[in-house]
């Protein structure tokens, strides 16, 4: 009877999911009593002092005490440890800690691995502190170095932390506005009810309330931007304040949501605790607050602190922001900037950089839930040959398991997978399953039975393995917190252990925010216990985090440390990028959710997820064939591309919506392919400094007003400039171009002068997209059924020149596969055009090992003004042809009656030095 009970249960749920999001099952701010209380605090409520100031080993320390003691030793505040550090790259790190030295009832949850290793090696050694007394203070505040142009300031009362430039003006500030709280744990009497209820639930919450609350303020701020992940606009809207309607703070706690809603600051299945700030000067700034625990964020609106009688400098170009949490540690980082690139590579010094792809997952990836057996497979592959499209990564949801048994194959569905495999292997094509964090509880099953003996599950309140409801019925969760679960979770996918997999065969991490299904708001009780005593509301936003590291590993583990992994995570958490891709979960086939995703990859790559990408089409729904074809058009450039949907959903393969939708279709992967090149040195780009693939216009051109609310637009690197279009019927598209050099047309060659609007055309065929002039791009142009079968083939560059004729760019290769790139085996090209002269000049390590025979078979000169004959190479000491004739993109040539002048075949390799002058 239990078990039709649960079956029945379980049927009722997956036909809720396939309806809509409801919004009761989550709760609002108002039911959540931590962010309630936060947001009822008046400005100045903060009543502490910064007293003991010191430098010790290095930082200063300080302790936090209420100015007025309490008499009650019952409600007595207990002193609170500051500990501010000073990095290199113009980082400020500040801690603040209860005093372990006075016996808490526990130590509080400082979440691990996250702030790479050799971060500590950038940190400045404090050994002096200044003392200044800012106007109207009682107390001196302290001052110490952060670098030549910038310092810290630890006000003492009232307390307050800021980092400003020398010239005095601020950056960043912490509690400016007096709205610092830290609950402290507390040892449970008799008679105490610390019980938090919602709907069904019961939160026991041993230890009593334990978050923190504090203002961020950024001066010198037109918008702010950041904290994924939410379906909304890329610059963030206000939250509380005059003139805000609904006062819904940004919620960051990970979560199953199905069919989100757009334009909503409600949180969905990852967090990332960052916020960036960019203002008319053109300088950026930024805060990090590293902390796993549930988090909600306000942005406030002009004029919410009118009453507040607090002065402070720049009000009208300062946005202030109130950050909650439900427990953790204050661990936070200053980036001052100043520029936006300066930002995000301060984050990516303390998070890491994105890891290298292997070439082939920056191709395009077909998946459905769910193909159904071998023979789909098959015709699914032959399919996209005969209709000449290529692909890379053929995806297998969970209904290629046996019984929801991951590491396992239905073998009346899959009874030869590893033939399956090496089919697809044969012609450069990849396979990805699923493995998701929830183990069935069948004592048949041989991970369950492992994970048990071993003790590998997390535990309920009482002790006991935690029992949740998910896909394969009772299921219980590996405690990716401990790294020797980890360690014994990466070795289930060495061949011996996944039995059917191939070196072809790489993974997808869903459902790992986790999703519980008959958990309070579809995930684990906050009381749930991990490795050494941490409840689960301490390291919840970190769980997929966890998960996803140990599946990587695990396939690094698996190649012998010679195979770079591939595994996607819907999860997502602060050091995410270091894992592999992600994507923006389950959305709709609707146009809005077509518009949504560009601010939604804009605001993961400003954060450091720049592997990223939204199911093309829509996971739930249908799609008409426009919105089908208008969602390639614009997926073809995301980082991660990916067609995807639900099993419920009508097959949508790229050949079956008639000929001309097929063509369409084919022409935008065919786009992402020809450009791949292009795509590959941008992701080394961000493996090296952290500076995302897809960017947001300002980040470009920062001193551009009207880039920083444009979130229709994106750069792809810093030479194209791509225009979505996000309505249905429409031929036509509004585009602004930024800058003072001019634009190409990227489908015609045709010329726009920068800093304008333009009412563009948008036929079927394409979406407007535009060359910077200034920028070389590195093209594929031959057309191969995967992007291995180009490793041969000859490269195209597309040379667009500025106002002075001049342009330049960059090409990065490796063997697409391996960690040989490490240690220098990479060819690293930087191509300049000056004076009527393209020069090839080497930037990889002089010892790299990497050699190429590919030509350069095409130069293409947009905007070049004398009419040549000729080119001479050297140092081959020989002519190349010269063309003018129509722009070509890969195998398309545009139709426009606009010119291009094109050197044919100059016969140079592009692993060596050479210079081709125009004549």
């Amino acid at each position: 009877m239990r078990s039709l009970l649960f079956t029945l249960s379980l049927i009722f749920f997956a036909s809720q999911t396939a309806l809509s999001w409801k919004k009761e099952e989550f709760r609002s701010c108002d039911q959540t009593p931590f962010c309630k209380r936060a947001r009822s605090r008046a400005p100045g409520a903060c009543s502490l002092i910064a007293t003991d100031v010191s430098i010790t080993d290095g930082d200063l320390v300080a302790k936090l005490l209420p100015k007025i003691a309490n008499q009650s030793d019952e409600d007595q505040i207990k002193p609170l440890v500051l500990s501010l550090s000073v990095y290199t790259d113009r980082i400020v790190r500040l801690r603040i800690d209860e005093d372990h030295t006075l016996n808490p009832p526990k130590k509080r949850f400082r979440v691990p691995d996250v702030v790479v290793s050799e971060f500590d090696e950038k940190k400045i050694r404090l050994q002096r502190v200044s003392t200044e007394t800012i106007a109207g203070d009682a107390a001196p505040s302290s001052v110490v170095y952060v670098s030549d142009g910038y310092e810290a300031v630890v006000r003492h009362e009232p307390f307050e932390v800021f980092v400003r430039e020398k010239s005095g003006d601020r950056v960043v500030s912490l509690n400016s506005h007096g709205l610092f709280d830290f609950e402290q744990l507390r040892k449970k009497e008799d008679g105490d009810n610390w019980e938090e209820k919602f709907r069904t639930h019961t939160d026991s919450r041993p230890y009593g309330s334990q978050s923190i609350s504090f203002d961020v303020s950024f001066y010198e701020s037109s918008f702010v931007y950041g904290i994924p992940e939410h379906a909304t606009s890329f610059a963030l809207k206000a939250t509380k304040g005059p003139g805000v309607e609904e006062s819904e703070p940004y919620r960051l706690f990970n979560l199953d949501v199905f069919e989100y809603e757009h334009e909503s600051p409600f949180g969905l299945y990852g967090s990332i605790p960052f916020m960036v700030s960019h203002g008319k000067s053109g300088k950026t700034s930024g805060f990090f607050w590293l902390n796993a625990a549930e988090m909600q964020i306000d942005v406030l609106a002009k004029g919410w602190d009118a009453e507040s009688g607090i002065a402070l400098p720049s009000s009208e170009s300062r946005i202030d922001t109130l950050w909650m949490s439900e427990a953790g540690i204050v661990d936070t980082f200053f980036f001052v900037g100043p520029e936006p690139k300066d930002v995000v590579k301060q984050y990516a010094s303390v998070t890491g950089t994105s890891a290298m792809p292997q070439l082939f997952a920056t191709g395009y990836h077909q998946c459905r839930w769910n193909y159904k057996d071998e023979e789909d497979v098959a015709q699914v592959d032959s399919k996209f040959d005969e209709h000449d499209i290529p692909y890379d990564v053929l995806w297998l949801d969970i209904e290629h398991t046996d019984g929801k048994r991951y590491f396992t194959w239905d073998s009346a569905l899959f009874p030869n997978p590893e033939e399956m495999q090496k089919k697809l292997a044969a012609k450069g094509r990849r396979m990805v399953t699923i493995v998701d964090p929830h183990i069935k509880r069948d004592d048949s099953y041989f991970l369950h039975k492992e994970a048990t003996q071993m003790g590998h599950y997390v535990k309920d309140s009482s002790g006991k393995d935690f029992d949740g409801w998910c896909w394969p019925g009772s299921s219980s969760y590996i405690d990716m917190l401990s790294p020797e679960i980890r360690e014994w979770w990466g070795g289930r996918f060495s061949y011996k252990n996944y039995v059917g997999s191939t070196p072809s065969l790489y993974i997808w991490n869903d459902m790992n925010e986790p999703s519980v299904f008959n958990g309070p708001e579809v995930t684990m009780p906050r009381d749930a216990l991990h490795v050494g005593g941490v409840e689960h509301r301490e390291v919840h936003n970190a769980y997929g985090y966890y998960f996803h590291m140990a599946t990587s590993d695990g396939l690094v583990m698996r190649g012998e440390g010679k195979d770079r992994p591939f595994v996607l995570s819907r999860a997502i958490f602060p050091g995410t990028q270091r894992y592999g891709a992600i994507w923006t979960g389950d959305n709709t086939a609707e146009w809005e959710h077509l518009r949504v995703s560009i601010p939604m990859l804009l605001t993961l790559g400003l954060t450091g997820i720049t592997f990223s990408g939204a199911d093309i089409g829509g996971f739930f729904g249908n799609p008409e064939p426009e919105l089908l074809v208008r969602w390639y058009q614009v997926g073809a450039y995301y980082p991660f591309f990916r067609g995807h949907a639900h099993h419920d959903t009508k097959r949508r393969e790229p050949w079956l919506f008639g000929e001309r939708n097929t063509e369409l279709m084919r022409d935008a992967i065919h786009t992402r392919y020809t450009l791949l090149p292009y795509f590959y040195t941008l992701f080394r780009e961000a493996n090296v400094t952290g500076v995302p693939v897809v960017r947001p216009l300002w980040m470009e051109f920062p001193q551009d007003e009207a880039t920083f609310s444009n979130d229709e637009a994106f750069m792809v690197g810093n030479a194209l400039l791509v225009q979505g279009v996000y309505t249905k019927g429409t031929t036509h598209a509004s585009v602004y171009l930024p800058g003072k050099e001019s634009w190409y047309d990227l489908r015609n060659g045709k010329t726009y002068v920068g800093g304008k609007t333009y009412k563009m055309d948008a036929p079927e065929e394409s979406i407007p997209a535009f060359q910077r002039a200034g920028t070389i791009i590195p093209r594929k142009d031959r057309f191969r059924r995967s992007s291995s079968q180009m490793d041969s083939d000859p490269y195209t560059l597309v040379v667009a020149l500025n106002s002075t004729q001049e342009a330049d760019g960059e090409l990065y290769i490796d063997d697409g596969k391996s960690f040989e790139f490490r240690r220098g085996s990479y060819i690293h090209r930087r191509f300049i055009f000056s004076n009527g002269v393209l020069t090839s000049t080497n930037l990889s390590p002089s010892q790299g090992s990497l050699s190429s025979r590919c030509l350069i078979d095409r130069i293409i000169l947009l905007g070049h003004t004398s009419g040549p004959k000729s080119a001479l190479v050297e140092p081959l000491n020989q002519k190349a042809e010269i063309e003018m004739g129509p722009l070509r993109m890969g195998g398309l040539v545009a139709s426009s009656g606009t010119k291009v002048l094109t050197i044919r075949k100059p016969g140079v390799r592009v692993d060596q030095d050479w210079t081709v002058k125009v004549l």
